[in-house]
């Protein structure tokens, strides 16, 4: 496992990362999305590494997403609710002038941004209808291996 280490950042650091997710946000803003959709579905995909948005109609054409790596976040960042959320505000943004009435949220995977990205989407006024999980669960999974004979 090895030790932990602790990286202490400076504030200039600090305030460059700053600005590199602003201006992502900023250019997430700016691509906004041309299709009209009363209805939409809302893919999050949460792993241990990264955080996906991905919304798309109900034939299953997608319309916009983001990934908080896509926001400028790097290396184990990527999987705080911090980033999951901006993630989401992103995603936001980019289909701000066809706002949808209705969304489904399908949440997939394990990770610690679940519940922050459903939070604020619903903070930003998407009208949730229904929330499902569709975490892939392993049923006995595949046969064990022999037992080792010395």
């Amino acid at each position: 496992m090895g030790k932990k280490r602790v990286v202490s950042q400076t504030i200039e650091e600090a305030l460059e990362e700053k600005e590199k997710i602003e201006s992502a946000l900023k250019k997430a803003r700016e691509k906004e999305v041309g299709k009209k959709a009363n209805e939409v579905r809302v893919y999050i995909s949460v792993t241990y590494n990264n955080t996906m948005i991905s919304i798309t109609d109900l034939k299953g054409n997608v319309v916009c997403w983001a990934t908080s790596g896509s926001l400028g976040f790097k290396g184990p960042k990527k999987a705080t609710p911090f980033a999951a959320s901006k993630v989401a505000e992103a995603v936001l943004q980019k289909i701000k002038k066809n706002f949808p009435q209705k969304a489904y949220v399908f949440v997939k995977g394990i990770g610690a941004g679940r519940d922050s990205a459903l939070r604020s989407l619903a903070a930003a006024g998407l009208n949730i209808v229904y929330i499902k999980d569709i975490t892939p669960i392993p049923h006995n999974g595949p046969r064990p291996p022999k037992p080792r004979r010395v």
